[in-house]
């Protein structure tokens, strides 16, 4: 919006902050990239074509190609008066029908969805059936082979509190090699619950490192093998390398719940 002042016209930016659902499956993550379709990236689109703006939002953190989201938050800086609920509407008459822009709400300028978060939610379901239902295959990861589930409810929570998690990390290309980071992460909670025919992993923490969840999952999933014993979890934290730890579990199983201000 522009507020005329006579000889000086002053421009009024609104910080919005948006929930989002989507369905990953077809997206190449939530990060803007060329010649890729991305979450990132439509949802510009979208704001633009709404409001005329070309804008980039920012999300509270990058899910991978192929993961989920309930609850990704994002924040836009936008110049157009539409009313919030009237862009929830407008967006999603645009959007594809795989993201769903849930709410949105004006916040103060200094909010960011990324750097203000205090605590993320993250959920991976494991089909634990014979036969894995079709309306369930881009969700779950079908796993129907022995697993002790028991043990790996029992030694989930030794990964909560502060950690170097460089074991669970994949190499961020992003990173500047001369760039002083830090894998250090605190996890709230860390837990496995069986529900019905799936195996449900619930992970929640200030913050993850890239493939984390999955990489933590691929491990669990050692343990309920048999192959990795549940005391070693403990060594391959301190082992800080990624080399110590399981493979990376596929992005369908895995879903980001909620992000916490």
């Amino acid at each position: 919006m522009i507020v005329d002042t006579g000889r000086l016209q002053t421009i009024i930016m609104r910080n919005l902050k948006l929930l989002i659902a989507y369905d990953g499956t077809e997206f190449s993550g939530w990060q803007v990239q060329p010649e890729a379709a991305t979450i990132q990236g439509t949802l510009a689109s979208a704001i633009g074509r709404v409001t005329g703006e070309k804008v980039l939002p920012q999300g509270s953190g990058r899910t991978d190609a192929g993961v989920h989201a309930v609850g990704q938050v994002a924040t836009v800086a936008i110049e157009s008066p539409i009313p919030a609920l009237n862009l929830v509407t407008a967006l999603n008459d645009i959007l594809p029908s795989a993201i769903r822009v849930l709410e949105a709400t004006e916040v103060p300028a200094e909010f960011h969805a990324r750097k203000s978060a205090q605590a993320k939610t993250y959920r991976y379901r494991i089909y634990r059936g014979a036969i894995c239902p079709p309306f369930l295959a881009r969700y779950v990861w079908h796993y129907p082979y022995p697993l002790d589930e028991v043990m790996m409810q029992q030694i989930a929570p030794v990964i909560v509190g502060e950690h170097d998690f460089t074991s669970f990390a994949a190499v961020d290309p992003e990173r500047g090699h001369q760039e002083e980071v830090s894998n250090v992460r605190r996890i709230f909670s860390s837990s496995w619950e069986r529900q019905t025919d799936e195996f449900v992993y619930t992970v929640r923490g200030h913050g993850f490192l890239h493939h984390m969840v999955r990489n933590l999952v691929g491990t669990f999933l050692l343990v309920g093998k048999g192959t990795l014993k549940p005391a070693e979890m403990g060594d391959i934290l301190e082992a800080r390398s990624r080399s110590a730890a399981g493979a990376t579990a596929p992005a369908r199983g895995l879903c980001l719940v909620s992000v916490e201000y």
